[in-house]
């Protein structure tokens, strides 16, 4: 059996700033090649880390699109929602959403925290849980991790949108080591939210895997210099699995298609360093969440409100500047 992974697509009917192409007739081609792909390597289901849309309120025009792309795959596709894909932060709202109405329309199979879908594989059970954004999921106490493995499971797929990640990040900003969720009970974790991706890893024989997001949505160097991909995932009849990243052709050379000389990127970089000085200076927020922290600091430096949208922007997508 063959899955195909893609996570953090951001679907949207505009272009980001510092982007020359046409954003979206960009994404159209990377799901035409992925549907290629797919064909091409017979592959069984997709699976999606979240973020299929870049809001949940994208336009209808746009859903239309690409839920006929999706449609047309003609293979399953199992989807958790990423941050982008609710309303709040809080997957509750998702029927309110655009991947809502795909999946009330049974064109993807959304997965809700602790309702996994059972597949049978020559007499074989393969698990898919989901554990979908919500606020604060990168948290100290990694609870939410928590998924259950149902009885005589023969391979366990998880899909996590969270800031996963396999080293130390930004100071100031919640996330979650490999090593800190390596006991979950599963085979196969795959992850979307961080957008950079951090490959195949294994550890204590379970594997971890995030091959970065389909989307570019700014031009960081790590952005320009990155390409995007998807994996595939192959579980044979002796309980082999083989994972594979596959690199997009259809993906330009971020040159290309990057305003090199737009430092909009730069400048809110530095002024979220400002931001995290300040936080790790104020001993008295430690019982504050990281969104009330720069709220608070907003008000009390008179920080510009474009400034505090961009903080609060860059935290939801973890995104590595």
């Amino acid at each position: 059996m063959k899955f195909l992974f893609l996570t953090d697509t951001h679907i949207r009917n505009n272009s980001p700033k510092s982007r020359l192409d046409d954003f979206e007739e960009a994404i159209e081609k990377k799901f035409y090649e992925i549907s290629k792909i797919i064909k091409d390597n017979n592959i069984d289901y997709v699976l999606h880390g979240g973020d299929l849309f870049d809001r949940p309120d994208v336009s209808v025009k746009t859903v239309s699109k690409f839920g006929n792309i999706l449609k047309d795959l003609g293979i399953p596709i199992f989807i958790i929602s990423g941050n982008h894909d609710i309303f709040g932060h809080n997957p509750k709202t998702i029927d309110r959403s655009m991947l809502g109405l795909l999946s009330s329309l049974d064109i993807v199979n959304l997965i809700e925290y602790n309702k996994p879908y059972i597949l049978e594989f020559d007499n074989k059970k393969i698990q898919i849980s989901g554990i979908p954004y919500i606020y604060n999921i990168d948290k100290e106490e990694k609870d939410y991790y928590k998924v259950k493995r149902l009885e005589n499971i023969n391979l366990h797929i998880v899909l996590i949108h969270s800031l996963l990640l396999e080293k130390p990040f930004i100071k100031g900003i919640p996330y979650t080591l490999i090593d800190d969720i390596k006991d979950i009970d599963a085979d196969i974790v795959l992850s979307g939210h961080y957008h950079t991706g951090f490959g195949i890893k294994k550890v204590d024989n379970k594997y971890f895997a995030n091959p970065g997001s389909v989307a570019r949505l700014n031009n960081s160097s790590i952005e320009i210099k990155r390409k995007p991909k998807v994996l595939i995932l192959e579980y044979k009849e002796n309980n082999e699995i083989i994972l594979e990243e596959v690199e997009l052709k259809t993906a330009k050379n971020g040159k290309d298609i990057f305003d090199l000389n737009d430092n909009s990127a730069e400048l809110r970089y530095e002024s979220l360093e400002e931001f995290k000085l300040m936080i790790r200076q104020n001993t008295e927020l430690s019982n504050y969440n990281i969104y009330s922290i720069i709220e608070d600091i907003a008000i009390k430096k008179s920080i510009p409100k474009e400034i505090l949208d961009e903080a609060i922007k860059r935290i939801n997508e973890g995104k590595e500047e």
